[in-house]
């Protein structure tokens, strides 16, 4: 394997939650987690890394369809996922540490769930 590669998996929801671990047993380390508008949902990009190589799980969400929070795995993740669900309005279950949309100081709820 090339160690400066990088690398996109489509991933389902099934598949989220067990990639997760296994990213975790691997000893791969969280870098971020990126939300954005795709369609109707979203498209949720988590990027890991580990030494020179990257990692990018995506996965994509209907509007009503729910996230589980992968704090539990990785604790640094509360900020990033806090921030999803503010911002963009993703439904993220069990978040360790969850400010119920009181991270930012915002004038409008979920000011980046419509497209604009």
């Amino acid at each position: 394997m090339d160690n400066t590669a990088n690398e996109i998996r489509e991933i389902t929801m099934a598949e989220f939650f067990p990639t997760i671990v296994q990213m975790k047993l691997e000893k791969w380390r969280l870098v971020q987690i990126c939300a954005v508008r795709a369609g109707e949902g979203y498209e949720l990009s988590y990027s890991f890394a580990q030494r020179y190589h990257m990692v990018t799980l995506r996965l994509h969400l209907s509007a009503e369809e729910k996230v589980t929070s992968i704090t539990q795995v990785y604790p640094c993740a509360f900020l990033q996922e806090n921030e999803m669900a503010e911002l963009f309005g993703v439904p993220v279950e069990h978040i360790d540490l969850d400010y119920k949309d009181k991270l930012y100081r915002i004038d409008r709820e979920h000011p980046f769930k419509e497209k604009g």
